[in-house]
């Protein structure tokens, strides 16, 4: 994702919270998760990790909703793309970062 000068910013506290849910989501998952906790769905530790961030707009939360689903499923997938977005969503990070 690409930062504008325009682009929302979000409470440091909000984007804290959204990597600290993703990276306690994918800590815990596992291939056979829905068979262990009956019931489990994805869609569902997604709806948690994207609610701090519910000020953006929406196509930047559905962008977000597909990479936060790759970090939670893929344990080799690269974070630190995901980690700079958020940092970018700030309000405490410089304009046009």
């Amino acid at each position: 994702m690409t930062t504008t000068p325009n682009r929302t910013r979000l409470d440091r506290a909000d984007t804290d919270a959204a990597l600290y849910r993703v990276a306690i989501c994918a800590f815990t998952y596992h291939p056979e998760k829905h068979l262990e906790e009956p019931g489990y769905q994805l869609a569902e530790d997604l709806d948690w990790c994207l609610a701090p961030l519910t000020g953006l707009p929406t196509a930047e939360l559905a962008a977000l909703r597909d990479t936060i689903a790759t970090l939670i499923t893929t344990p080799t997938a690269d974070r630190q793309a995901f980690i700079r977005t958020l940092a970018a969503l700030s309000d405490d990070a410089p304009e046009g970062a």
